[in-house]
């Protein structure tokens, strides 16, 4: 089966998109990362119900709903109530400024290669954009050993030992989220087990005939942990931590110091003058120990555009630097994603083939359904082509496999 790694090699970037500026060196903003503000939305500080990022407790009965009612509105929401430890969080943060704080010379050591998916380097959007970001990472999938003996040669097993054990209970927790946050799309119970049958690399073989070997391969989750690093910057007002962007996978769990609201979310306000449609980035302020989700776009798809992948970005400040940890969920490479469609009875028609892994849709065109309820907006597309599609188009790859 295909791999995440492989997907990303299929597509490398250059080194001069790979490398981040030293910036603690940095006495004033280089021409290359001064950015302009082409966004006909605004900006600013917003207050009431309307700007405020809706908070789910994971335990709260209603969970369902009320996720459903926020991927729907906002693409997003604040989640309490998720168990993951606090002190884990806080050895997460210890250990990543442990990392960013090493010289840029020694953090060169675990450079991601032009066809890799792992290490240090910029944001992998920064190919789409004339200027650079005010931003470094560190991107993960499984144990970081090879890169942190680079880091650490005789101190690295801490690093290792916190961001495996994060990676596991964010795993665990996004596969209590998933089949969470798909019950508000009507799924019979037995209909959303067939859906969600690759959640766990544990479960037996739905087939005799396959090796275990095989069952744990075609059920592994794409996951990834993204370490960012916004270092304070001295002119944040012409400086982008991180460009507008959506997520390419199911979904995001992202956990941000809570310190300032370097996250935002553009929120669309509805018609603006000329028939245009008007939006606002709206800053996403920490909540006590809440996480952030993200729709992003596999979801999409699979909602037929129901949960709208939500466009964020990163605004950095002068004074501090700005911490934040994304961990991505999506299905396997090979998994092949298609919008989830209402039957006459507003409940989702599931056929599977096992062999090649894949949701194929049924539906009726009962009397009275609106169009959408019954026809996909997308193609089917498996995991692999969208990573190669998102890498060489970035925001229009919703688009490319539009099909209404």
């Amino acid at each position: 089966m295909a791999t995440l790694s492989e997907a990303y090699r299929d597509n490398p970037l250059l080194p001069h998109h790979i490398i981040p500026l030293d910036f603690w060196s940095a006495r004033s903003l280089p021409e290359s990362h001064v950015w302009t503000q082409p966004e006909s939305f605004s900006s600013g500080e917003f207050s009431g119900e309307w700007f405020s990022l809706p908070v789910v407790d994971l335990t709260d009965p209603d969970a369902p709903e009320l996720m459903g009612r926020a991927c729907q509105s906002w693409g997003a929401f604040q989640l309490t109530g998720h168990g993951i430890p606090v002190k884990l969080k806080e050895e997460v943060e210890a250990e990543a400024r442990r990392l960013f704080g090493l010289p840029t010379e020694q953090k060169l050591k675990a450079l991601r290669s032009p066809g890799g998916a792992t290490g240090y380097g910029a944001a992998r959007i920064s190919p789409f954009f004339q200027k650079y970001m005010w931003h470094e990472g560190f991107t993960i999938m499984g144990s970081p050993e090879d890169h942190a003996r680079e880091l650490w040669p005789h101190g690295y097993q801490r690093f290792c030992e916190v961001m495996e054990t994060y990676q596991k209970q964010m795993k665990t927790l996004a596969e209590k989220l998933l089949p969470t946050i798909l019950k508000s799309l009507n799924i019979h119970n037995q209909e959303q087990q067939v859906l969600l049958n690759w959640l766990s690399t544990n479960t037996s073989s739905s087939s005799t005939s396959k090796s275990k070997e095989n069952t744990i391969t075609s059920t592994t989750p794409c996951t990834a942990l993204q370490l960012n690093s916004y270092p304070s910057c001295p002119d944040p007002n012409r400086a982008m931590g991180l460009a507008p962007h959506t997520d390419t996978f199911l979904l995001t769990i992202l956990h941000q110091t809570q310190t300032d609201a370097g996250l935002q979310i553009r929120k669309e306000l509805g018609g603006g003058g000329g028939g245009e449609t008007a939006a606002v980035w709206v800053p996403v302020r920490p909540v006590a120990g809440a996480l952030v989700v993200n729709v992003g776009d596999l979801l999409h798809i699979m909602s037929n555009g129901r949960f709208p992948s939500v466009v964020h970005r990163a605004v950095v400040n002068q004074t501090r630097q700005r911490l934040s940890f994304a961990y991505f969920y999506g299905p396997p490479t090979d998994f092949t994603v298609s919008p989830l469609l209402s039957d006459h009875n507003n409940m989702m028609i599931i056929n599977k083939s096992d062999h090649h892994h894949n949701l194929m849709i049924s539906s009726s065109t009962a009397r009275g359904q609106r169009p959408l309820d019954v026809l996909p907006l997308y193609r089917s597309v498996t995991v692999k082509e969208y990573v190669g599609i998102k890498a060489k188009n970035l925001d229009k790859a919703l688009s490319l496999i539009r099909i209404i």
